[in-house]
């Protein structure tokens, strides 16, 4: 079984969320550049400190973990992401685990519920299995939380602003969707 995705993959979340194939396919685009893994096996990940923050209340306060606001300034990319989980777990597991975000759709690992785990444990083992896996959690949290309408009717900007959160637009979340979104169409045409 492959780790990752293929074209008849993408139809049956998309038939499963009645939306395009273009629009799912744009999400992974936007959220990790179209891969679920990084060169050595692990699923790509972001960790994100200050909602280790949020989910530790401000203890053990060190800087490229935990801090209060959002900030692009810790972020290193790729494995240099799992050195500062590491660093996170061995101070509080769980909330370290909650605080990064996963696979090929960077869904962050406090969704674990809505995505259908029991545990953020079991939630951060799937999303080390396979991309199969990160887009079960997708489907699963788009049906949970009720973002499919939005994918059917392309709304970018409800899209972004519930799935990336509400500063989605610092980032032109909504217009890079937007713009992978016509890219893949184009492809299918």
């Amino acid at each position: 079984m492959s780790k990752l995705l293929d074209e008849h993959d993408f139809e049956a979340a998309a038939f499963e969320i009645k939306c395009d194939i273009a629009a799912i396919k744009a999400i992974a685009d936007v959220e990790s550049a179209g891969a679920g893994f990084l060169s050595d096996g692990r699923a790509k990940i972001l960790f994100e400190g200050h909602v280790f923050y949020k989910y530790t209340k401000g203890r053990h306060l060190q800087s490229d973990i935990n801090y209060p606001k959002w900030t692009r300034q810790y972020y290193v990319g790729g494995v240099g992401e799992y050195d500062r989980l590491t660093k996170a777990e061995a101070l509080d597991k769980a909330a370290a685990r909650m605080s990064a975000s996963y696979g090929k759709f960077q869904i962050m690992g406090f969704n674990f519920a809505l995505c259908g785990c029991a545990s953020v444990d079991a939630f951060y083992d799937e999303m080390q299995e396979s991309e199969g896996r990160h887009l079960e959690a997708l489907v699963a949290y788009i049906r949970q939380v009720g973002l499919g309408g939005a994918l059917r009717s392309k709304d970018w900007v409800e899209f972004s602003r519930r799935y990336n959160g509400p500063e989605y637009w610092k980032n032109s979340y909504d217009r890079k969707l937007a713009e992978a979104y016509k890219k893949y169409t184009k492809q299918q045409s």
